[in-house]
């Protein structure tokens, strides 16, 4: 993992968004392409990119994750699952991105058609095309935090057990001659008096 504290962990996470605003900007532009599709090659083309490098930057790829020990390896894709994530430390593929943009389908539909609007149509198109890629970005930008930063607590909290050792003071006996007044009784806890009827 890269991040080592949970501020260095939040400067990957501005990184990343803003490498998202950039890519869905981009996304945004491809729709001035007359021909019909070609943002949509394009929206895939981005995400193909864009996808693994936030994996990358956040240590999550499936190269990184390969690198770890079994147990953190393990512990890594527990915390990726409960983040419902298929996209972290896989292999980003064609299909898995085809699949993203199929869950965004009424978008990228509206996004096709609203292209052949005149005037307003391509306008609307770029928009539709900037806030579907900023969405599907940011959404795996805000997956990779939660994954990294629950294993950068799991972490910090085993090198604070491994780190913790009990306080090492000299025992000094306590009994009578340690007290105060030296009193006996103050020595015994007092018990409530038993009344005798």
């Amino acid at each position: 993992m890269t991040a080592r504290t949970l501020e260095e962990l939040e400067q990957i996470r501005k990184e990343c968004k803003s490498m998202v605003m950039k890519r869905a900007a981009a996304s945004g532009g491809a729709v001035l392409v007359p021909i019909p599709g070609a943002d949509v090659l394009a929206d895939v083309g981005i995400l193909m990119q864009l996808l693994p490098a936030i994996n990358e930057k956040f240590g999550l790829s499936e190269q990184q994750l390969d690198g770890l020990d079994a147990e953190t390896k393990s512990m890594v894709y527990g915390f990726i699952t409960s983040a419902g994530s298929k996209l972290i430390g896989r292999l980003i593929t064609r299909e898995a991105i085809v699949k993203i943009l199929q869950k965004m389908g009424i978008r990228i539909a509206t996004k096709q058609v609203s292209k052949f609007v005149p005037l307003l149509g391509q306008g609307l198109a770029a928009a539709i095309g900037f806030t579907a890629m900023r969405t599907i970005g940011n959404r795996h930008v805000d997956d990779c935090y939660e994954v990294a930063k629950r294993l950068l607590e799991q972490q910090t909290a085993a090198d604070t057990a491994r780190n913790w050792t009990v306080p090492q003071q000299p025992l000094e006996p306590v009994g009578v001659n340690h007290l105060p007044n030296q009193n006996l009784d103050a020595a015994i806890p007092l018990l409530p008096a038993s009344h005798k009827d």
